[in-house]
Order: C-alpha cells, then sequence, then structure tokens
C-alpha cells in the first residue's frame, strides 16, 4: 500500500483499538496500562514490570493480588517477544476485565504500530486503561473553515478530516424593505443597511473567535451563499486580517446559508478541498454504485464475495467500512482444553466454551486478528488499494448499512 494509506490503516487499526478499551472496566487496580516511547530499552520495562510483580504481593486483597500479578505476567510474556520498542513505541494493556454477569477474563491488546511516535513511559494500574497518548494521534489536524451568508442568515464551522462540524446558526432578523415615500423610505433604508452591516459584523466575528485558535491547522477558509453578501462581507473586511490571509479567492454559489449550506459549501468545493477526505471518499462510492447497476459490473461486496475476488486478485479497491469491527478469535476452554474459532464483535464479549459450557476467567484467547487485518494482508498480497470509509457521510453509511462494511472495485467483470 501506498504510505497515506498504510498511514490511514494504522489510523483505523488504533481508532478500533482505543473504542474497546474506552469500554473495558476492571475490578479495582487490575488493569495495567504499559506505554515505551521508541527511545526506551525494553529491558528497562522488563526489569520495571518484575519490579512491580514483587510489590503487587503485598496487595491485602487475594482476588486483586491474583489479577494484578496475572496481568504484569502477561505483559511479561509479551515484552518477551520484542527487542525494542519499534520505530513509534509500544502500548500493552493486559488486565482481568468485567465481560458481564458477574463474569471477569484475561486479556491482552498490543499496540505496536501507532501513527505517530509515542512520547513518554508510562505504567499505570487502573480499573481502566489510560489512553491519553494514543487518543491526541487521532485528533485531525488539518481542517478547512466553512462559512456561508446572506442578508437573512449565516453559519460556519469547521470541515476536519471526514467530519463536518456545524459550529453556529445565526439569524439576522433584518426587517423587510418598505414602500413609504419621502425622508421616510430613506431613513428605512438606513436602519436596513445599518442592520446588515451589524449582522455581518456579529457573523463574522463569531467565526473569527472560532477559527484563530485553530488557525495554524486551518489550510483555507472556504466562503459561500446563495447571493452577492458573500463576496461584500469578503471586500468590505469584516474578517480578522489573519483570517482574510487564508480565505479562498474562488467563493461558491449554495441555495442556503445554514447548515444545509455549509454541507453544500463542501459538496462544491470539494475539488478545492482535495485534502480532506469528505470528497475522495463520496466520488469512491459513487464509482462502486454506479458500476454496480452496469449490465456486467466491475464491483462486488460482501465478505465471501470480497474474498473470493481477493484471493483470485481481482479487486482493484477494496473499500472498507470503519463501523466494520468484528474479530476472530482463536479460543481455548481451560476446564476441558477444547480449541475453536469465533467471531465476535467486541473482545470484552462474553464467551462459552461450546463442549463444557464454561465461562468467563475458563477461557483463553490464543490468537486476535480483525477482519481489517486480515483482508488488508491479502490486499497487499494483489497490491489492490486499501480506502477506508467512514460512517460519518451519507455514502459512508450506506456502505455499513446496505452492503455490509465491504464492498470492492474490481480490475474487470467477475462472476
Amino acid at each position: 500500500m501506498a504510505d497515506d494509506a498504510k498511514l490511514s490503516a494504522r489510523r483505523l487499526r488504533l481508532k478500533l483499538a482505543l473504542e474497546e478499551l474506552r469500554e473495558m472496566k476492571g475490578f479495582g487496580t487490575e488493569l495495567v496500562t504499559l506505554i515505551i516511547p521508541p527511545d526506551r530499552q525494553v529491558s528497562d520495562a522488563r526489569q520495571m514490570l518484575q519490579n512491580e510483580h514483587g510489590q503487587a504481593a503485598n496487595i491485602k486483597s487475594k482476588g486483586t493480588r491474583k489479577n494484578v500479578q496475572g496481568a504484569i505476567e502477561s505483559a511479561l510474556s509479551t515484552l518477551s517477544r520484542y527487542k525494542n520498542a519499534g520505530e513509534f513505541g509500544l502500548a500493552i494493556f493486559v488486565g482481568s476485565i468485567i465481560i458481564g454477569n458477574n463474569k471477569n477474563r484475561m486479556i491482552s491488546v498490543v499496540i505496536e504500530d501507532p501513527p505517530e511516535p509515542l512520547l513518554s513511559f508510562r505504567y499505570r494500574c487502573d480499573s481502566k486503561f489510560e489512553l491519553t497518548q494514543l487518543e491526541e494521534m487521532l485528533i485531525d489536524k488539518k481542517s478547512y473553515g466553512l462559512f456561508v451568508i446572506d442578508r437573512s442568515e449565516a453559519a460556519y464551522g469547521i470541515a476536519s478530516g471526514k467530519r463536518i462540524h456545524v459550529q453556529e446558526h445565526l439569524v439576522s432578523n433584518i426587517m423587510g424593505k418598505h414602500r413609504q415615500g419621502g425622508q421616510s423610505a430613506q431613513r428605512f433604508e438606513r436602519l436596513i443597511e445599518e442592520a446588515a452591516h451589524n449582522f455581518f459584523k456579529r457573523a463574522t466575528e463569531h467565526a473569527n473567535a472560532y477559527w484563530l485558535p485553530h488557525l495554524e491547522n486551518i489550510q483555507a477558509i472556504i466562503i459561500g451563499g446563495p447571493g452577492a453578501t458573500k463576496d461584500f462581507v469578503v471586500k468590505n473586511d469584516y474578517f480578522h486580517h489573519e483570517i482574510v490571509k487564508k480565505i479562498a479567492k474562488t467563493h461558491f454559489d449554495v441555495g442556503y446559508s445554514n447548515e444545509s449550506g455549509v454541507r453544500e459549501l463542501v459538496d462544491n468545493a470539494g475539488a478545492m478541498m482535495g485534502e480532506i477526505e469528505l470528497d475522495a471518499e463520496r466520488q469512491t462510492m459513487n464509482r462502486f454504485l454506479e458500476e454496480l447497476i452496469r449490465p456486467h459490473p466491475k464491483a462486488t461486496y460482501g465478505e465471501m464475495m470480497v474474498k473470493r475476488a481477493l484471493d483470485e486478485g481481482a479487486v482493484d479497491k477494496l473499500l472498507f467500512s470503519e463501523g466494520l469491527k468484528a474479530k476472530d478469535l482463536k479460543v481455548e476452554c481451560k476446564k476441558c482444553k477444547h480449541k475453536w474459532d469465533q467471531r465476535v464483535k467486541k473482545t470484552n464479549e462474553d464467551i462459552s466454551c461450546p463442549e463444557c459450557s464454561a465461562s468467563g476467567e475458563a477461557i483463553r484467547v490464543l490468537e486476535t486478528s480483525s477482519v481489517f487485518d486480515t483482508l488488508s494482508k491479502n490486499a497487499e498480497a494483489s497490491n489492490t488499494e486499501v480506502i477506508i470509509i467512514s460512517t460519518d457521510t451519507e455514502e459512508g453509511s450506506q456502505l455499513m448499512l446496505g452492503f455490509g462494511g465491504l464492498a470492492a472495485i474490481l480490475r474487470y467483470p467477475w462472476m
């Protein structure tokens, strides 16, 4: 995969992992977080864990002592697989998590290829995992300011990554024009223009205050509206002078100056917003849908069909919904030693042995692989581009709800 695609894949893996880790809870201080930055020796972390294991022997509660020591032993076992923390660092999350019905199960989650380097060493025992450093990596840093206006209303916000956020919708309450003669008509005209000026000033001041703290990461400010008001506001210096430097030269006609207008502005300005993934995502999904209705489509969907097409090298672009979170587990029952494969939607699901019905602590997860990891490896082997589709857009929701979260644009008509 290309560098951008690899980074997107690493961000998705992290996002899916964090969504699960946030939900995991333990009794007392039984969940262990270990974060090793790339400049820290794994041997130092191993020595520290061994010392902590000894200290855990002083925990009064027998159950807590057992679980904390078990978590540390699991972390030590995981660390034994690594000579160093890698280019970006290593994060290990282990512990006995609550899985419902007063049951718990030992889990281990390793993040070994985060999208950015981990900054500081962290060891913590708590009832939840420490995720702050990793969560900061998912904050979209490149964005576009969005502003739509006419004489009756205005709205502004920001587009970042695949998300459109409308911060505020403002209404002017400017009175309509009155047909009265003499000085009265002129007076009403002055009042209307004064009200319009005050509204333009209020709307732009609100937008300025919202954008200025984020200006370093804003690529451009895009202006739109249904009439000439948008051009008037820009030309007459209503915006802050630092904001003016970022205003795109092209202004866009849109039908409304409310939240719908902001979203229409993104549609119309898609070519300009090359950095933002919204437009590319929409174009990819539209191409898939267009192919699907052809007499001999170069498209397919659903896990079984996509896997077959990948195996045959027929897939040009693999479309994967970030809403598809299924995992395939290899599981062993400690009681009866039965082993089996099981698919789960999330790691903290309660799993029962199909042979003896044991569950909770009796279940040991031997291997975990997400559907995304399995398919992306197959895609890489066949030189297939992997495109991650969010669920924040109408097209993205359609992929998840209508096509099971998996689709493919093919190199040739297939089947």
